[in-house]
């Protein structure tokens, strides 16, 4: 802004109320910023005087220190500290609100966390890994271990992640001077790119390890116990910490995530924690109730079923579900009747079954107690 005239308040300036949160003002900033970046309004003064304006606004307000003491002495409390206008070195937060939008990494000559523009690269951390993990249907219910194997790139043990022989060192990169970055200059604020000597790494390996040819990390297959504990479905991410891809420059490395998929069963079904199960019950018994046996996941259960008992009726086994994966607790095993008519008779049962028809009255609507007593007289 030109001297001599008075500054805009920094909260008109963003747009915000002064009680706004952290977040809201860097929304607000990374708005302004994005809309009159001198890359999209080249030749613009008006617009590249606008973007200086909002980054000095967000410099003292995305500041907690700086923000305390604008709120109490205005532009006077920012002058004091040092903030007499826009100055690209002060604004460490830069990166973290713009990100690459603009192809790069760190703007203003790589003020921030690099230490205005001296500091070598970063540690990163690893990259995540995904294995998908098929299962069978009594071991997801109630848990198991295994052994898997997946690739990953792990640091390389001889050299420790150097990349260099025994005996020798990396040394700093000439050509980004050990930052890992260039830069160079664009408009009134200098940019910062991935050094191409380096790739980024601030160094360079004169003398490479054997084991991982100056890498620092190298491929290899990991083999790795996995504890399934009981309860799982289909869709379940299981964390295995620091199990991922190696980091680089001594970053920690990322995590391992185990897809669960379940196979399905024969016979059950599951829905949340309850298991499902069709049993097929003759005419006869339906008719006259009986005791019968149904499947279960720990061997066969007895449950009785009521005389006249209809299909689609169903009969809950407490307990004998599927145990919830975070409290333990079991559901149910819930048992659906389906009364099965005979497709084929003996003349045995055919005759039995003629006799039966005849005494029903015809209209195939008897009284529950009338049928029953005939049907347990027909068969005495």
């Amino acid at each position: 802004m030109s001297a001599g005239v008075s500054k805009r308040d920094y909260y008109e300036v963003l747009g915000v109320e002064r009680n706004a949160s952290a977040d809201v003002i860097k929304s607000a900033y990374r708005k302004l910023a994005l809309q009159y970046h001198p890359d999209r309004n080249p030749g613009d003064h008006a617009a590249e005087e606008k973007f200086k304006e909002a980054a000095e606004a967000y410099a003292a307000l995305g500041d907690p220190a700086k923000r305390q003491q604008y709120d109490r002495f205005g532009h006077a409390g920012m002058t004091g500290a040092g903030q007499g206008g826009f100055n690209p070195a002060d604004f460490q937060d830069f990166a973290d609100v713009f990100g690459d939008f603009f192809g790069f990494g760190d703007l203003f000559g790589g003020a921030g966390r690099g230490g205005g523009g001296r500091g070598r690269a970063r540690a990163r951390r690893g990259a995540d890994l995904q294995y998908e993990l098929e299962i069978d249907f009594e071991d997801a219910v109630f848990g198991m271990s295994t052994e898997i194997q997946y690739p990953r790139t792990e640091t390389c043990e001889v050299c420790q992640g150097s990349g260099a022989k025994a005996g020798s060192k990396p040394r700093a990169c000439q050509t980004c001077g050990g930052r890992g970055q260039v830069y160079f200059q664009r408009g009134f604020f200098s940019v910062a790119q991935t050094c191409s000597t380096c790739r980024g790494e601030g160094r360079v390996v004169d003398d490479p390890c054997d084991a991982c040819h100056g890498q620092g990390t190298k491929r290899s297959n990991r083999r790795l116990k996995v504890n399934i504990p009981p309860g799982v479905d289909s869709g379940v991410r299981l964390r295995l910490s620091n199990e991922g891809e190696a980091g680089a420059a001594g970053g920690p490395p990322g995590d391992l995530y185990v897809l669960i998929r379940v196979r399905e069963h024969e016979v059950f079904h599951r829905e949340e924690n309850d298991l499902h199960c069709e049993i097929p019950v003759n005419v006869a018994r339906a008719a006259l109730g009986d005791e019968i046996k149904v499947p279960s996941l720990e061997g066969e259960q007895s449950l009785k079923i009521n005389a006249g008992v209809q299909s689609g009726s169903r009969f809950r086994i407490k307990g004998k579900g599927v145990p919830d994966v975070n409290s333990g607790r079991r559901g149910d095993l819930i048992v659906h009747i389906k009364v099965v008519t005979p497709e084929k008779l003996t003349k045995e049962q055919r005759k039995h079954f003629e006799a039966l028809r005849d005494l029903l009255p015809a209209d195939h609507k008897p009284s529950e107690k009338g049928f029953l007593e005939r049907f347990k007289e027909f068969f005495v």
